[in-house]
This record gives C-alpha cells, sequence and structure tokens, in this order.
C-alpha cells in the first residue's frame, strides 16, 4: 500500500507528539527487538523508533531492515528517530479517528 503525501503529512502530525516505543542501542537489532517492533506496529500501527547506534549510514541500513521485516512503511526520519506505519485490518483505521 503506497501512501499519499497528504496521508503521510496527516502521519507526521501524529507521530510528533508519539514518544520512542522501541529504543535502539549499542547490540543493535536482535530477533527480539524485531519481534517487539512488529507487535508494537501490530498494536499502534503508527510508532516512533529511536536509534542510538553508529553513524548515518548504519542507523539507515538499520531502519531498512525493519521496514523489510515489520513490512512497514517510513514515514518519517528526524535525526535518530525514524516513524513507522503499518495498517491493521483488525484495528480501527488510524486515517478515520480525530486527531
Amino acid at each position: 500500500m503506497e501512501l499519499l503525501e497528504t496521508q503521510k503529512k496527516r502521519l507526521r502530525s501524529r507521530a510528533h507528539t508519539l514518544n520512542p516505543v522501541v529504543l535502539i542501542g549499542q547490540h543493535g537489532l536482535k530477533p527480539t527487538v524485531l519481534e517487539e517492533i512488529t507487535s508494537a506496529l501490530d498494536y499502534h500501527q503508527l510508532i516512533k523508533i529511536k536509534l542510538s547506534v553508529g553513524d548515518r549510514e548504519l542507523r539507515d541500513e538499520m531502519i531498512e531492515q525493519i521496514i523489510q521485516y515489520s513490512q512497514s512503511q517510513l514515514i518519517q526520519r528526524v535525526g535518530n528517530v525514524a516513524v513507522l506505519y503499518r495498517p491493521n485490518p483488525d484495528r480501527p483505521d488510524i486515517f478515520k479517528e480525530p486527531i
């Protein structure tokens, strides 16, 4: 599912007040961290992840691995923080909820 720019803009505004749900530190991406991200996306649909590791290239690689594993979409990346979105058909649509 490809999101329109207006949808991404709305998700960015929603994510502004969110706190990071998952923190990735010096130990990097482990299977348990990836599972936690997947379960957080199942429940919240829109999450922030903070990556406190290495340089920009390493963070970009990790974000790409997370996106591929969780089958989510990158909404925004600012510094060490990435915002991911994945709709859950079993939960109410996030676009229909008031901000």
